[in-house]
């Protein structure tokens, strides 16, 4: 993909509005560049002719792709997708897997009421969602639920998840049902402390072969920051079953990063390196940088990673209130990095339905 500018225009036809607004994650795939909003269920494929406006753009409803638990229910609500890579012919994606409490507006109304409200928590059901999608290539990119293999026809192609409900998912188990049913020591507590109040909430992806890691937002451990790393297999039709892959016959592995009190807003792979989007935790604004974790992939154990360990490549402007820095696409030719928005600021906006990105230099 040629990029020639610093703050290429994703340009959206309009039919949702909130999704320029709301911009969580990021993929190039080809010469497309596919993104998704947590605040809807369907991810969007975009296209550029001149490297500078990215349009043509394409909705794929994931109702039509996958089971989506909480379809057909009251609660059949946003994905909240906050991660999207591209692996072995598969757009993968990650919803948060958090909880949600209550927001209260200053709208004059009445304290007591708006103090119960602050009490109230809630679950999504459609959060709970890691899933892979074919995607196939013809005049365009396209997403499909099955296919033949274009490489193998004797191989299917299928969309998959991992199975779960309304309220949890395989995933969200294992964190449970490790340390001998106890729970997880790290994250088993945080599962039902909703995502802005620290809690468990996955923000960034990234798929290298049978390996996917997750980055965490919340919780951050007394300044630790969480990676989770888990291998998946083909269960029944349309499902994902997770491997053993960790200690003691864990569905999961845990990476520590001293990410200087940040969590993770993305992830992405270069080459054996994993790329950290750091930003705060919780509800807060301040500082957002981009590391580099060399050699992530180089091994297979559980690993804690000091901030020595980590270079942090570059920061990324941001403003109180707005610009909050939430996806991330590795460019090649040159090397760069494409950042995404959410909550753009006046200045990032070109229209309702068009907003600016940013692309980074990406030293080696």
């Amino acid at each position: 993909m040629k990029l020639n500018t610093t703050q290429p225009i994703l340009a959206f036809d309009g039919q949702d509005d909130v999704i320029p607004d709301s911009l969580s994650a990021a993929v190039f795939v080809g010469d497309s560049l596919w993104v998704a909003s947590d605040e809807v269920t369907s991810v969007e494929r975009l296209s550029s002719a001149d490297g500078i406006t990215f349009g043509n753009h394409k909705s794929f409803p994931l109702r039509d792709l996958l089971d989506l638990p909480a379809q057909g229910t009251e609660f059949d609500q946003e994905i909240d997708i906050e991660g999207l890579d591209h692996n072995d012919s598969y757009l993968w994606l990650v919803g948060s897997h958090s909880i949600k409490r209550k927001k209260v507006d200053n709208d004059g109304g009445p304290t007591d009421k708006k103090i119960r409200k602050l009490a109230k928590t809630e679950i999504e059901g459609n959060r709970f969602l890691l899933a892979r999608v074919p995607l196939i290539e013809n005049a365009n990119q396209e997403l499909v639920r099955s296919i033949a293999d274009p490489n193998n026809p004797q191989h299917t192609l299928t969309a998959g998840q991992l199975a779960g409900d309304t309220r949890s998912n395989a995933l969200s188990d294992a964190i449970k049902r490790a340390e001998s049913g106890h729970g997880d020591a790290h994250l088993a507590a945080f599962l039902t402390i909703p995502g802005k109040d620290n809690g468990f909430d996955i923000e960034g992806l990234a798929v290298s072969d049978d390996r996917v890691f997750m980055g965490l937002r919340g919780p951050v451990l007394r300044g630790w920051a969480v990676i989770l790393e888990v291998s998946v297999t083909p269960d029944d039709p349309f499902r994902l079953k997770l491997k053993e892959i960790g200690p003691d016959g864990r569905q999961y592995r845990k990476h520590f990063l001293d990410l200087n009190g940040l969590g993770v807003r993305d992830i992405c792979v270069d080459g054996d390196d994993l790329l950290v989007l750091a930003g705060p935790t919780m509800n807060l604004d301040g500082p957002v940088a981009v590391f580099r974790w060399r050699g992530a992939l180089g091994s297979s154990a559980e690993q804690l990673v000091f901030s020595d360990g980590l270079e942090r490549v570059f920061d990324v402007p941001s403003r109180a209130g707005h610009d909050h820095a939430e996806g991330m696409a590795l460019v090649t030719d040159p090397k760069r990095l494409l950042i995404v928005y959410d909550s753009p600021s006046e200045e990032r906006k070109i229209s309702d339905r068009a907003v600016k990105a940013d692309v980074f230099e990406l030293p080696d």
